[in-house]
């Protein structure tokens, strides 16, 4: 097998989207349910994982969560909103309803450049009602907006990003670099 990605659904309007952004940088990918087996995505021997969006919220009884297998695994993990709020709330972060819904364009500010997001105000596609509160232990955070203190999270001795907005939509005019910037580098 090839370098691969897997990406994780948590039931995403556009995990499709996802794969075919990961695919446009000529990286072989394949989309498992959230509650794939390990084996089944492990087969794949994938280099990282991309953890979609979805409509849960992370604190209610039921939710979507992240395999133990990946957390565990030491690969490269990028979550995109749910899949943000997945990975905080699994490494012992606080994830909270929001005062106000971000649904829409919104500027964010990256005040350092860093591996996966270029030092710049920059418009991206917002989609959420709940933001992150508290940051785990090593996480910190690498962009802003307006609505979301907490707009972009990174860990980078563990390799472990995490966006609140949506880079594989048109709306995110610099997306494809940061979806880049996470498999190829």
């Amino acid at each position: 097998m090839t370098d691969a990605i897997a990406i994780l659904d948590f039931g995403s309007q556009y995990t499709q989207l996802i794969a075919r952004r990961v695919r446009e940088l000529q990286v072989y990918c394949e989309i498992y349910p959230w509650d794939a087996p390990p084996e089944e995505f492990n087969q794949l021997a994938p280099l990282g994982y991309i953890l979609s969006g979805g409509p849960s919220s992370v604190y209610d009884p039921g939710a979507p969560v992240i395999s133990p297998a990946i957390l565990n695994s030491g690969m490269p993990i990028l979550g995109i909103c749910y899949g943000m709020q997945a990975l905080v709330q699994a490494l012992g972060g606080i994830v909270a309803p929001s005062t106000s819904r971000e649904y829409g364009q919104a500027e964010i500010y990256v005040p350092i450049t860093n591996p996966l997001l270029p030092a710049c105000q920059q418009s991206v596609w917002m989609s959420h009602g709940d933001r992150v509160e508290t940051l785990p232990a090593g996480f910190s955070s690498i962009a802003s907006s307006t609505n979301s203190p907490v707009a972009a999270i990174a860990d980078s001795s563990q390799r472990i990003f995490g966006l609140q907005f949506h880079p594989e939509v048109r709306h995110t005019p610099r997306g494809q670099e940061i979806v880049s910037n996470f498999v190829l580098n």
